[in-house]
């Protein structure tokens, strides 16, 4: 029986999500918003494209086996799937906002009655009430920001990443209700009973993830510096050596390096005297 996975039709989760599932080696046509599923390549695998927000449901009730979507959307759904891993990418928050015409700048301001907009009523409404805020709900498909304007609504409770949008309405946070982040998520049965092969896709999908801030290194170094070589390309498990043929004063250093740290690399292996510095992206990094 094929493995179902469900992925984000379209949306801020949606590219992402093929990009990872494709440098992996899973071979699938995604072309299209209208297209409904596909069958990978040469692997008892199946991707169906669903809107994010109904693949928590499809998961919970076993329609499909797993699944990438929004932590935040798992939290409104409340139902019982399992988290199997975090992919630290379409990080945001789901914060309230306000006017910064309404002298609203904290929960504690907000009053019993207050109309909120979102599109997340079942985490407002527990948050408002842990609080011991009594506001009315007002439910909606998105562009939350826009509601004060219209007076529709007095706050939002939205999504923000960088904040721009907030600003650009001229409004702001006033509190944050949750973290939220790209995660896979398992329907238990399906977990119980295809433990394996899913936890070999997450595998997959990780060592992609783990490879993107990370650079394959290549120089040829004097023999005079692999002490320093050593000591500042540390690796994996330390810089892969090699000699070159008819040089014994030049090895070849093989090494895996942080992406961000490219720049003084180079810089310094120019100081040691190498040459032939090439460096390349990295598809997987499997441990």
């Amino acid at each position: 029986m094929a493995l179902k996975l469900a992925i984000p039709n379209k949306g801020r989760l949606n590219e992402k999500a093929v990009q990872i599932l494709k440098q992996a080696g899973l071979d699938f046509d995604d072309a299209g918003e209208r297209k409904l599923y596909a069958n990978v390549k040469r692997r008892d695998l199946s991707v169906m494209f669903l809107r994010a927000s109904d693949i928590v449901r499809f998961v919970h009730s076993g329609a499909v086996d797993m699944g990438i979507t929004g932590r935040d959307l798992v939290l409104e759904a409340g139902v019982d799937v399992r988290t199997v891993q975090d992919l630290n990418f379409g990080q945001c928050r789901l914060s309230v906002a306000s006017p910064d015409s309404s002298g609203i700048d904290s929960v504690d301001k907000v009053k019993d009655g207050t109309i909120v907009a979102t599109s997340f009523p079942n985490m407002t409404r527990k948050y408002f009430a842990a609080h011991g805020k009594k506001v009315e709900i007002e439910e909606i498909s998105g562009a939350a920001e826009i509601t004060p304007h219209l007076g529709v609504a007095d706050i939002i409770v939205d999504l923000v990443s960088s904040g721009s949008t907030l600003k650009m309405n001229h409004m702001s946070e006033i509190a944050v209700i949750a973290e939220s982040q790209a995660v896979v998520i398992a329907n238990e049965k399906a977990y119980k009973r295809e433990k394996e092969r899913i936890d070999e896709l997450v595998s997959a999908i990780k060592s992609v993830l783990d490879a993107e801030n990370k650079k394959y290194l290549m120089a040829d170094v004097p023999t005079a510096s692999l002490d320093e070589v050593r000591r500042f390309f540390p690796g994996i498990a330390g810089p892969t050596v090699m000699n070159i043929m008819g040089r014994e004063d030049v090895v070849a250093i093989h090494v895996v390096i942080d992406k961000d740290k490219v720049y003084d690399a180079i810089i310094k292996l120019k100081k040691m005297g190498a040459s032939g510095i090439l460096i390349t992206p990295i598809d997987r990094m499997v441990p």
